[in-house]
């Protein structure tokens, strides 16, 4: 006998429905580029992004000493960056809590995700924690300075993961908006990152690509024959 759906399973798979009739809809006036922008200006992490990419890039310029491993280093970065971004997803943000003796082992990245899963419409919680996201630049000036043989470079760096980081932050939070997709480029990674939250939190881990990382690591099923997960909204809970 087919087991009964829960509240959590019926709503994702409600939302779901809801999601591929919009697409099939002529497109209407609704939230727009523009105000969905202003939105995004109000939260901390685009600033503190923003305010890191602003000093590198005046400072790369002033350094100077350009080569050919300027150019290299953000290919590679561009390529390696969505099987990064499904690292950090699985094994970070999807970390499930643990006790080391009478330490419990959380991070806030974890706490916060797990709270997003449970209302991916909280604006607040689609963001980078404030928190979090200080000790990750800091741990990125420290990569820059020591990690690399020139300044240049190290320089490049920065430039280029800062514009990264805004690229995740606006994608990340446009997808949770009611903004609709009107390309098929963004279509598929919008698509693609509510089936993670309304579907089945097991798969779909890309954020600002679709079909990338996700084929590679085998978390690119066919939407339509994965099941309805019951935790999606509520992650590591009991089914």
């Amino acid at each position: 006998m087919t087991k009964p759906d829960t509240p959590d399973q019926s709503s994702a798979r409600e939302r779901v429905r809801r999601d591929e009739a919009e697409l099939a809809r002529p497109l209407r006036r609704g939230l727009g580029l523009r105000d969905a922008f202003g939105e995004f200006l109000r939260h901390p992490s685009p600033w503190l992004i923003g305010t890191a990419l602003v000093v590198a890039l005046p400072l790369r310029i002033i350094v100077g000493d350009w080569q050919w491993t300027d150019a290299l280093l953000p290919a590679i970065m561009l390529a390696v960056f969505p099987a990064f971004e499904w690292v950090v997803h699985v094994m970070v943000l999807h970390w499930r809590p643990k006790r080391l003796g009478p330490i419990p082992l959380d991070s806030e990245l974890a706490r916060k995700h797990r709270a997003h899963h449970v209302d991916p419409r909280n604006i607040p919680l689609i963001f980078i924690p404030t928190r979090s996201l200080v000790v990750v630049i800091i741990a990125l000036l420290a990569i820059t300075a020591f990690a690399f043989s020139r300044t240049g470079l190290g320089l490049t760096f920065l430039l280029t993961i800062t514009v990264f980081g805004l690229v995740y932050e606006w994608t990340h939070y446009l997808i949770h908006t009611d903004y609709k997709p009107k390309h098929a480029l963004y279509r598929a990674v919008w698509r693609n990152h509510r089936h993670h939250h309304y579907k089945n939190e097991h798969f779909w881990f890309t954020v600002t690509s679709s079909g990338t990382a996700d084929r590679l690591f085998g978390t690119y099923p066919d939407p339509s024959s994965t099941p309805t997960s019951p935790t999606a909204r509520n992650l590591h809970s009991a089914a």
